[in-house]
């Protein structure tokens, strides 16, 4: 049964993974266009929001994907994608969301770029190190040989590089920034859309036969992240905005940089592509779910 998962073949040729690529760089960008340095300094007056934003997507949703997989005890593959998934920074469609709900957009963007940075290192780190503790997915990480710095290479890649361009363009034309960014997110965010709705089209028959596998887990697995932002924030004495804003970074991961780390390193492994791919599409699903339900909700008093 377990060769059956693995042996999944969705139909993701180069030319695919090229397009992903570039449309989730252009998202960053665009989110980058947004960021200033003042984001960071006056954020360090006011730290606590975004250390416990940091922990909660660095330390808390790796460490309870893991106690999730040795408790369910999931398929190998399948359980190295939710690996993957916790090891990756909050998804850049999550300022959106956050906006939507009426949470904290300026702590949501700080987030991102704190995230992006961050996942340099803690992207390859978290994955490496849960990958290695759990021994069904220790020998796949064995088998397959993965560097943790040349996965730190395509995260550079994909979300280093067009942080800082854009940043440097805030800094040195901030209108244009302004002007470009207003265009660029949506359209950005549309595309990724809409590649993804193609791409779940083209594979409409792999998924209808072997969604079971994935889909109570996916949806535990998102919704136990949004409990675990906003509870943790809520622990922490965080004001009401910022516990939505936190739940809504926690819960939704940067799954396609995540499908694209299991088509470049793994060939597109069976279980592990099924499951982020699922995730993909579920977590806008969720967010929006989440986003529309505390936009409808009456804000209550700040204390």
């Amino acid at each position: 049964m377990i060769n059956s998962v693995d042996d999944i073949q969705i139909n993701f040729n180069s030319d695919n993974l090229w397009a992903v690529n570039l449309t989730l760089s252009l998202i960053m960008f665009g989110v980058a266009l947004d960021i200033k340095m003042s984001d960071f300094t006056n954020l360090l007056k006011s730290p606590k929001p975004v250390i416990v934003g940091i922990i909660s997507q660095f330390i808390l949703i790796p460490m309870v994907t893991f106690l999730m997989i040795i408790v369910i005890k999931p398929y190998p593959s399948i359980a190295l994608g939710m690996i993957m998934v916790a090891a990756c920074p909050g998804g850049n469609i999550s300022n959106f969301m956050t906006k939507l709900a009426g949470g904290n957009a300026a702590l949501s963007v700080s987030l991102t770029a704190f995230a992006s940075v961050a996942a340099l290192i803690m992207t390859p780190l978290n994955f490496a190190i849960w990958g290695s503790f759990y021994e069904p997915t220790s020998e796949i990480l064995t088998s397959v040989e993965v560097a943790p710095s040349e996965v730190a290479k395509f995260v550079l890649l994909i979300l280093g590089i067009p942080l800082i361009l854009g940043m440097v363009i805030n800094h040195y034309r901030p209108v244009f920034a302004s002007k470009a960014s207003r265009f660029l997110k949506p359209v950005s965010i549309l595309i990724f859309l809409l590649f993804i709705a193609g791409a779940f089209y083209n594979n409409l028959d792999i998924f209808m036969e072997h969604i079971h596998y994935v889909l109570v887990l996916v949806i535990a697995h998102n919704s136990i992240l949004f409990l675990v932002g906003f509870l943790f924030a809520k622990l922490n004495k965080l004001t009401y905005l910022n516990q939505k804003t936190l739940s809504i970074e926690t819960g939704i991961q940067n799954s396609g940089l995540g499908l694209l780390l299991v088509f470049s390193f793994f060939n597109g492994l069976g279980g592990m592509a099924l499951l982020v791919a699922f995730w993909a599409i579920w977590d806008i699903l969720s967010g929006l779910l989440v986003a529309f339900f505390w936009s409808s909700k009456s804000k209550p008093v700040e204390v």
